[in-house]
């Protein structure tokens, strides 16, 4: 267990306000960031990284969608496509998604 930066897991403010929010509470990445056990602290309130898994693109639903803020899985991809230049969604792709919540 170690304490990460939250920009870490979350790349951006409007994510980490959501993270606040109670909107966002897992993210997917393109490789492992945290480990299980790791905490991170935003404006004051500590998370802790509650799960960390291997996944592909093809196994997001629209829950997961919705746990990053999203309001379905399509959505969600149009967030990937604007986000990270010549993207292609690719159901085989291998993610890593980082669950965490609020202690």
């Amino acid at each position: 267990m170690s304490t990460i930066e939250p920009g870490t897991l979350l790349p951006n403010d409007r994510m980490q306000s959501q993270a606040l929010d109670g909107d966002v509470t897992q993210i997917h990445r393109g490789q492992q960031y945290a480990d299980e056990g790791d905490t991170f602290e935003i404006d004051g309130v500590t998370f802790e990284v509650v799960e960390v898994s291997e996944r592909t693109l093809g196994d997001m639903t629209d829950e997961d969608a919705r746990a990053e803020g999203a309001k379905d899985l399509d959505h969600y991809k149009q967030i990937l496509e604007r986000a990270h230049d010549n993207f292609e969604w690719d159901d085989d792709s291998d993610i890593v998604m980082h669950r965490f919540e609020r202690q």
